[in-house]
């Protein structure tokens, strides 16, 4: 055998063999994080007392978790409607502050290049590096560190029992709301942590110069809520009741919606660079595979909330901006006129 068909051998064999390395420690996790939210919930139901006592015992069945959901889809209707009203205050102010702040901001880089010329180079370093990102990687950096943070806590094994609770969603938890939002920062495998945040950073610069940083912090939040919600439907209609997380279906929605509004876009995959192809064509694919695996009830991904992300991120390319972002004048004028209310002096 030549040297370079052992190369290609030899490469083959050792991807296959991280493939299904990565295969086995998710299965593993899986097996955990369900043992311990069973052990969670049933400390909890034991507490309840007596009176509950028949009640701690009976199985979750489709029709109970069903009827839950209610719960789940009202929390997603007002954290998304939070999330962008919030997002359009923050917008006003920083235009209202922009041109207040002008002489400010030149002062205050005289001010910070002479502290830096005094500390050495390192803060300097620092400085000119976080300036030469754009708006997009710098406005994705906090959501980077919140996720690493979280993929920390994971390794602390005092906090597993509570991770597990809040960090990881369930429609057939106690706990409904709070984990849509938590689990969507939350990574217990690092290639799945370091595959997500790649994607993210990759398309960071893309995103934010199509819809603004407040924009897209607010379609973020609420795209991964939309997509815990969508995968509680989904596991409630099947019976699969098995703990999610990860920021896969907040990312798939700002994959959706940059393949709908540049479908030209030329992407490739990291380890095969020489293959392109359409943004376009690859969200069909990613829509056609999530949808097999949702019908095929494959196990290795959340397909429903992949495809519930990603479908959310095309509706808002194509009507979300409009019926929402546009139409937030009214809640901005409010706004505008309770901070210029004149303020009432404490004296007589």
């Amino acid at each position: 055998m030549s040297s370079a068909c052992w190369r290609a051998c030899s490469f083959a064999r050792t991807t296959l063999c991280q493939r299904q390395r990565i295969l086995v420690e998710q299965r593993s996790w899986f097996r955990r994080v369900s043992g311990k939210i069973e052990r969670v919930e049933a400390e909890v139901w034991s507490n309840n007392g007596s009176k509950n006592s028949t009640a701690k015992h009976a199985p979750f069945t489709r029709s109970s978790i069903l009827r839950k959901m209610y719960k789940p889809f009202l929390f997603t209707v007002g954290f998304s409607a939070c999330s962008f009203g919030a997002a359009a205050i923050w917008q006003y102010e920083s235009l209202k502050n922009q041109m207040k702040n002008y002489l400010d901001d030149i002062r205050a880089d005289w001010l910070e290049k002479t502290r830096l010329a005094k500390h050495g180079d390192f803060r300097k370093q620092v400085n000119e590096w976080w300036n030469s990102l754009s708006d997009g990687k710098r406005t994705v950096s906090g959501i980077i560190v919140a996720n690493i943070l979280v993929f920390c806590l994971w390794r602390v094994p005092n906090m597993q029992r509570i991770m597990a609770r809040y960090f990881t969603s369930n429609p057939a938890s106690h706990n409904l709301c709070l984990p849509m939002v938590l689990s969507t920062f939350s990574h217990f495998s690092f290639y799945h942590l370091a595959a997500n945040m790649y994607v993210l950073w990759t398309f960071s610069s893309t995103v934010v110069s199509i819809l603004g940083p407040e924009q897209f912090l607010a379609l973020y939040l609420s795209a991964g809520v939309v997509s815990s919600f969508t995968s509680y439907v989904c596991k409630a209609a099947t019976g699969n009741f098995h703990p999610s997380l990860g920021a896969s279906g907040a990312i798939m929605t700002v994959l959706g919606l940059v393949c709908t509004k540049m479908p030209e876009v030329k992407l490739a995959i990291i380890f095969l660079p020489m293959f392109t192809f359409t943004a376009g064509n690859a969200i069909k694919v990613i829509l056609a595979l999530d949808s097999v695996g949702l019908l095929l009830r494959w196990k290795f991904f959340d397909h429903a909330a992949h495809l519930g992300g990603a479908l959310f991120g095309i509706w808002y390319a194509l009507y979300g901006h409009e019926l929402i972002w546009k139409k937030r004048e009214p809640l901005v004028k409010i706004w505008h006129e309770f901070r210029s209310r004149p303020r009432r002096s404490g004296g007589s």
